[in-house]
């Protein structure tokens, strides 16, 4: 069995909130369109946890854990010319996009707020300070338990 891996998953709050995975109890993560963070997806695993970040909040931070409960498949909002994430050159033979479905598993007690990571040395090297805009990003274990600690989870 493969080890277990971390990822940090963006959303803006007024789009889809941990309080929505939270009541809808896992969802699919659709219309990824960055060819990184669809490598990403691509990647992930049944049982990888997730940090659920809000972006376009403020501040940015770190809301809650989330889990990989299904793997990687085309994504299908891709080939549907009447969605908003419809892309004209995906082919259903060869999708060009995928998805990943996530389910909740706790909020943070504490968000973790982007300056507080930025003020943490041990985060540093993080791909969320490094790069940033990447909606789909792998986090090492000591840093997925660091933010944990930091949101006041064991």
């Amino acid at each position: 069995m493969p080890e277990k891996q971390y990822w940090l998953m963006k959303s803006e709050p007024d789009v889809y909130s941990i309080d929505d995975l939270e009541r809808d109890g896992s969802t699919s993560w659709e219309g990824v369109r960055n060819y990184g963070a669809r490598n990403n997806m691509k990647s992930m695993r049944v049982g990888d946890e997730v940090l659920f970040y809000h972006s376009n909040a403020k501040p940015p931070g770190v809301a809650g854990i989330a889990r990989v409960c299904r793997e990687a498949y085309p994504d299908h909002f891709a080939f549907d010319p009447r969605h908003k994430y419809f892309d004209a050159k995906s082919d259903q033979d060869e999708p060009r996009w995928y998805m990943v479905d996530v389910e909740y598993l706790a909020h943070l007690p504490r968000p973790v707020g982007l300056p507080d990571v930025k003020a943490e040395h041990a985060l540093a090297d993080m791909e969320l300070i490094r790069y940033g805009r990447l909606s789909v990003q792998k986090v090492t274990k000591q840093e997925f338990d660091r933010i944990k600690k930091m949101g006041g989870m064991k």
